[in-house]
């Protein structure tokens, strides 16, 4: 049986990003994308696809973990800058140079100036009609949508009550239940979107340790 996804308030957008509980929370969020290789994948994606006159947005930026990792790992070897949107202030590891954009993504006005997108974990946060809004905006300039987001599995929601055995806190323990209820499969993202197939090809795959990944590349 599927699940229906249901998208609901998460602990960690009520909390200051320095409140301890945050803090740990974001230890706890490092580990999953470590265990799941997310990183990892965003750079292979990133190296494969990237062409010299795109510019990167990175939506959701939080951290500013992913683009510090695509730093070091491709984008100062090809000369290349990421530029982040996040509600919260600018982190201080972001790299000198590339822009930070402090607004809520829904109400970004900048989208046309980028061509090259990436998004981790935050869609899911959305809902349907808001999601079908961000994708109208984006077809407007985006040549390529990389995306990460929970897979809506009832099994995902037993491997979230397993990361208690890793140290993680009340906030992941709750917020990552909601994360898989609001999670995506199959063509449900690109579809949620408005993407059509006959202007965008896309690949969606969902991993075993909960991942729901999309690459989508404009025709």
């Amino acid at each position: 049986m599927v699940m229906q996804r249901i998208v609901k308030p998460e602990i960690l957008d009520s909390l200051d990003e320095n409140d301890p509980a945050a803090i740990h929370n974001r230890r706890d969020i490092r580990l999953f994308n470590r265990l799941m290789g997310t990183f990892r994948w965003f750079t292979r994606q990133v190296s494969t696809l990237i062409q010299e006159e795109d510019r990167m947005l990175e939506i959701g930026a939080g951290w500013g973990d992913l683009g510090y990792c695509l730093n070091k790992r491709v984008l100062a070897k090809k000369g290349l800058a990421l530029d982040g949107l996040d509600v919260c202030s600018r982190p201080e590891k972001w790299p000198k140079g590339w822009l930070w954009h402090q607004a809520d993504l829904r109400a970004f006005k900048k989208y046309g100036d980028y061509h090259f997108v990436l998004a981790n974990l935050v869609l899911h946060q959305f809902e349907d009609d808001e999601l079908r809004a961000l994708g109208a905006v984006l077809q407007e300039s985006t040549r390529v949508l990389i995306v990460n987001e929970p897979a809506r599995r009832a099994f995902h929601k037993f491997q979230v009550k397993g990361a208690k055995l890793l140290g993680s806190n009340y906030v992941t323990d709750h917020d990552a239940l909601v994360s898989v209820e609001a999670g995506f499969l199959g063509d449900e993202l690109p579809n949620l979107l408005g993407f059509d197939p006959k202007q965008w090809n896309w690949r969606c795959t969902a991993g075993i340790l909960g991942h729901y990944r999309m690459v989508a590349i404009r025709r």
